[in-house]
C-alpha cells in the first residue's frame, strides 16, 4: 500500500507539471496567472487538468504512475535498496520486544535495581528505534517522491495530449477517496488512467517486468509499540502437598 504522503505528492506534482504544459499550450491563458497549490494543500482542494473539449475524464495518477514500466521497475529497485535497513529495523523491533516480554513475565521477581535497569534499556532501545524508523520513512517517502516527480515530469505532456486529442474539457484525479479527493463517483467508461500507461509505456525504452514478478509494493517500516511495563501478575500459590 502506497503511503499517504506519497498521494498528495503525486497530486499536488502531477497539477503542478501539467499546468505548467497547459499553460504552455493555450494562448488564453493570462499573464501571471495563480501558481499551482503548494505541496501543504489538500488533493480535494486543487484545481483540476482542463481541456479545449466537452468530455468529462478521470485518471487514478497514483496507478498510472505506478503501473508503468519504469515505476515498476524503479519501485522494486528501491525497495530492494532498502531491504537491509528494513531487516535492521525488523531485528530490533524484535530485541524491543523480547525486552518487553521479560519485563512482562519476570518483572515481579526482579530486584528493584534490576528492574529499573530493564525499564531504562528498554526506554533507551525504543526512542533509538523511533528515531530509525523515523529516518528510515523520511528517506524512503523523500526516495519515494524522486521517483514519482521523474515519472510525472514525462507522463505530464502526454496526459496533456491525450486529453486534446480524445475531447475532454475536465479531467479529475481520482487517487483519493472522495472526501478527501474532489470525485464522489465514477465510471471505468471514462477513466484514462490504463490508455495513459500504454501511452508512456510506448514511448519509454523500458521493457515490460517479467511475468512472474508481482506488482512492487513501497516498503514501510515496521512499528513498535511503546514500552510500556504491565502490571506485576501476582505470585501463584504453592501447590498443596499430598496427605501422607
Amino acid at each position: 500500500m502506497t503511503s499517504k504522503l506519497l498521494r498528495s505528492f503525486l497530486a499536488i506534482a502531477v497539477l503542478s507539471v501539467i499546468s505548467a504544459w497547459a499553460q504552455t499550450a493555450s494562448t488564453s491563458a493570462p499573464a501571471g496567472a495563480s501558481t499551482p497549490p503548494s505541496a501543504a494543500a489538500s488533493v480535494a482542494s486543487a484545481p483540476v487538468v482542463t481541456g479545449t473539449g466537452t468530455k468529462l475524464g478521470t485518471i487514478n495518477i497514483e496507478q498510472a504512475v505506478m503501473g508503468t514500466n519504469e515505476g515498476q521497475r524503479d519501485f522494486e529497485v528501491l525497495r530492494k535498496k532498502l531491504e537491509p535497513k528494513q531487516n535492521e529495523l525488523k531485528a530490533q523491533n524484535d530485541e524491543l520486544e523480547s525486552l518487553q516480554k521479560q519485563l512482562q513475565t519476570q518483572g515481579d521477581k526482579l530486584n528493584e535495581d534490576a528492574r529499573a535497569s530493564l525499564v531504562k534499556q528498554i526506554e533507551t532501545k525504543q526512542k533509538s528505534f523511533d528515531r530509525a524508523t523515523q529516518d528510515a520513512q523520511e528517506d524512503f517517502q523523500n526516495q519515494q517522491g524522486e521517483i514519482g516527480n521523474k515519472i510525472l515530469t514525462k507522463m505530464a505532456p502526454i496526459i496533456q495530449k491525450y486529453v486534446t486529442d480524445n475531447g475532454y474539457g475536465l479531467l479529475l484525479d481520482t487517487s483519493q477517496p472522495w472526501p478527501r479527493g474532489p470525485v464522489i463517483v465514477s465510471g471505468s467508461a471514462m477513466d484514462i488512467t490504463q490508455p495513459i500507461v500504454e501511452a508512456y509505456n510506448a514511448q519509454s525504452s523500458v521493457p515490460a517486468p517479467a511475468a512472474s514478478s508481482a506488482a512492487p509494493k513501497p516498503v514501510k517500516p515496521a512499528t513498535s509499540k511503546p514500552a510500556t511495563p504491565a502490571a506485576s501478575k501476582p505470585t501463584a500459590p504453592a501447590s498443596t502437598p499430598p496427605k501422607q
